[in-house]
């Protein structure tokens, strides 16, 4: 939610939520409405309100300036402190904590004109768990008025986190309002890793490290902009068009990021706030026709697939922007990039994100089996699904064999314009493997019959034995083979734990019950009469742990169940 100060402070120190004093909005109300239905909403601040803008002289005007007033030192944290002082404000309203000191809250309880609704002080509200400071505070097309360095905007949230490490008064900065409240950073317009490392510097030099040695930065989300066109590779150039996400520099400028985030900012969660394309035939970062494919389809294709790209390289989450056009007629680049129509009904693209929402929204990606084409591997509870698709924009087609070990059939999903719903086909699956036709729009297989191996219905019995096994019979267990695995339950790590006199080494192979997936397999060396090893199952899906222990010609089933 791109979010002007203008709104809730249209004069200094004095604050409006519902309704706000500039436009009439009920952030209560949209925010409360938003939770109802689960949305999560990521709260912006951003741009000068006009009390500060006349601090400027009338040359100087943007509402996109730094937010200072004129003739502030970019670099100094506490010229930031007014808007520090509203985000603090906003973070006590609709944060979680309702133990805030209301008497650092202040609200403008005047009406307009008579009957109109009075703003109320409230606090905890418990609608907005993520705020982010500013919007591309990298503007560089914006002159030196508008544009921030990376240490002058990790001075600026430095103020914004928690005013400061607390050295800017009370009521100032989102962390003195709710301490659980994530900060974002404001996404940058460049993508520039370095501009990261510039920030995270400036907080080694002023804000010093944590007490485990973590370096106290003054954010608690990474955050980009990335838009993929035809001139991100090539210097100096001006874009002409959109290019499907696989075909530029969009997963290496992710993996980018992540590595960033994990070297240097321990791991922190990597946003990207705005991805998408345009639909006006004339944009730089349209969509293209492709055969038989209008613009809408391919813009539909291009953001489905960027959703799947930014699960494999790991970034946390994504926002399409945006929700409407802002003028489909008009070819200036974003122009045309919403996912709903001006009547509210659905464009492709929001029926492919739809319909792929209401398939595996509940699932996350596990592993990629194949680069061209594209299949990830999705996994819910314990149940996988496949994504498949051809990362090109030519028209390219093909075909991919997915193997479906221990597989009777399988129903494949084909995304479906105009429609709430997927089209599905039930299809068998031979010899545990499917022959999926591919093309550059997703289809998605899963698994439906399940043939249960020999081995997992061997597993149903709290343990079963196979010594010397002959075509109908199965030898009575020896002695010697009175093999313990615990604890069952068990979420993590189960141990195995035997005693007998054979030296030979002991096999064993952790095997999903249900898939026949095998998911580990160990030798280990056993040297006296007692054994025992501790095994790792965190990888491992809820339900049914076929454990396999071989020594020699003896071979011992056992089961587990796994919780999580």
């Amino acid at each position: 939610h791109y979010m002007d100060w203008e709104k809730l402070e249209a004069n200094p120190g004095s604050y409006t939520y519902s309704p706000t004093h500039s436009g009439g909005w009920s952030y209560d109300e949209m925010y409360r409405t938003c939770k109802q239905y689960n949305m999560l909403v990521l709260a912006d601040l951003k741009t000068l309100p006009n009390w500060m803008l006349q601090s400027y002289p009338e040359a100087d005007r943007d509402h996109e300036n730094v937010p200072v007033k004129y003739g502030a030192d970019f670099s100094n944290p506490a010229s930031y402190i007014d808007q520090a002082k509203v985000a603090f404000q906003f973070a006590a309203r609709y944060g979680a904590n309702t133990a805030v000191d209301k008497n650092l809250l202040s609200v403008n309880t005047n009406p307009r004109w008579t009957g109109d609704p009075v703003n109320k002080l409230k606090v905890g509200l418990g609608y907005i768990k993520y705020m982010e400071c500013d919007n591309e505070r990298d503007k560089w097309w914006k002159g030196r008025k508008g544009y921030q360095t990376a240490y002058e905007y990790a001075a600026n949230m430095s103020a914004f986190y928690d005013g400061h490490k607390n050295t800017m008064g009370p009521g100032v900065g989102v962390k003195n309002a709710d301490p659980e409240m994530k900060v974002v950073m404001g996404g940058l317009a460049s993508a520039n890793t370095e501009y990261i490392l510039g920030m995270i510097e400036w907080c080694k030099i002023n804000r010093g490290y944590k007490p485990d040695g973590s370096v106290n930065l003054c954010w608690d989300v990474i955050n980009y902009h990335w838009y993929s066109h035809d001139a991100q590779m090539i210097p100096n150039s001006v874009p002409t068009r959109g290019m499907a996400p696989e075909v530029g520099n969009t997963l290496q400028k992710a993996k980018d990021f992540i590595n960033v985030a994990n070297r240097y900012a321990n791991g922190m969660p990597v946003w990207v706030t705005e991805v998408g394309y345009d639909a006006n035939p004339n944009s730089p970062m349209r969509a293209i026709p492709i055969g038989t494919k209008s613009i809408l389809k391919t813009q539909a294709d291009w953001i489905l697939r960027s959703a799947f790209l930014y699960a494999r390289a790991g970034v946390e989450r994504i926002f399409f922007y945006q929700a409407y056009d802002d003028n489909f007629d008009n070819p200036t680049q974003y122009g045309s990039s919403g996912l709903l129509n001006q009547d509210r009904t659905r464009k492709p693209a929001a029926d492919f994100i739809y319909q792929a929402y209401t398939l595996i929204g509940n699932h996350s990606y596990k592993e990629t089996l194949s680069n061209d084409p594209i299949v990830d591997r999705y996994e819910y509870n314990g149940e996988n699904a496949y994504v498949l698709y051809i990362p090109d924009e030519t028209g390219r087609t093909g075909k991919y064999t997915l193997d479906l070990p221990g597989v009777d059939s399988a129903r494949v999903y084909t995304l479906n314009i105009g429609s709430k719903y997927l089209k599905s086909n039930k299809v068998k699956v031979k010899s545990g493997k499917l022959v999926v036709s591919v093309s550059e729009t997703p289809v998605f297989v899963k698994p439906e019959d399940l043939i249960v191996p020999a081995f997992s219905m061997m597993a149903l019995n709290t343990e079963t034995s196979v010594y010397k096994k002959t075509t109908d019979t199965v030898a009575n267990k020896p002695a010697g083979y009175d093999i313990s695995v615990y604890p069952s339950p068990a979420s993590s790590y189960v141990n195995i734990a035997f005693n007998n006199t054979n030296s030979n080494d002991v096999n064993i192979t952790l095997t999903d019950g249900i898939m026949g997936r095998v998911y580990g397999k160990a030798t280990y060396s056993k040297t006296g009469e007692s054994f025992s090893q501790t095994l790792d199952i965190n990888a491992m899906p809820r339900g049914v742990c076929v454990v396999t222990i071989q020594q020699g010609d003896k071979t011992i089933v056992k089961r587990v169940i796994k919780t999580n």
